[in-house]
């Protein structure tokens, strides 16, 4: 497990990647943004909002309309917008504008599941958490390292199973290879450099 992720790091440079600052504030709201949206859509649609506010003061002052057009045409952009905008009231108004850094405050928030609430305490304050999403939820089961259906009980074995270095890097590292090599369809095994250490359980056909 150890050898594989640590190699997968190396090969899509994930030290460096994760030297790029970010608000804790800014993260949330791209996680938010994320849901359902590819990756640039995310990066160019909250890059849009960014330059227009940067507090959750701020943003709770703009309409509803002025996130959601600011934001298009991420998926769900009227939903998400209803959702940043009411997330960004509760910051101002009840923590002193300051984004939450524990898991299950940031679970009371609208619509703030365990993939966002996990991804802001490791990505925006450095804290032990372990972001599961499709990518990373698909390839531990490709490996055999999880039994799972859902991300959610990935994360809980993997908490058991995985060492805690591992537990911040794990999510870009996989996120990275599920995209380029390890995909949902027709992964591209005959490339990929942790094949001799990958059961390819579940996989049928591949390249």
């Amino acid at each position: 497990m150890g050898r594989v992720l640590s190699q997968l790091a190396k090969l899509y440079d994930i030290d460096k990647f994760r030297r790029t600052h970010r608000s804790p504030f800014r993260i949330l709201v791209g996680c938010v943004i994320s849901l359902r949206t590819k990756d640039e859509v995310t990066y160019a649609a909250t890059a849009r909002l960014f330059g227009r506010v940067s507090t959750p003061e701020e943003m709770s002052r703009l309409r509803e309309s002025t996130i959601a057009g600011l934001i298009y045409p991420a998926g769900f952009y009227q939903r998400k917008a209803k959702q940043i905008r009411a997330i960004s009231r509760i910051l101002a108004r009840e923590c002193a504008g300051k984004v939450p850094s524990e898991i299950d405050e940031l679970l009371e928030l609208p619509g703030v599941g365990r993939k966002t609430a996990n991804l802001v305490v490791t990505l925006a304050f450095g804290k032990p958490g372990i972001c599961v999403d499709v990518h990373v939820h698909r390839i531990c089961n490709r490996l055999g390292w999880v039994e799972t259906r859902h991300p959610d009980e990935t994360e809980q074995v993997l908490r058991e199973i995985l060492p805690r270095r591992y537990w911040i890097p794990i999510n870009e590292t996989l996120v990275r290879h599920g995209q380029q090599v390890c995909k949902p369809v027709s992964p591209l095994c005959s490339g990929c450099p942790v094949t001799r250490d990958c059961p390819r359980l579940e996989v049928g056909r591949s390249r």
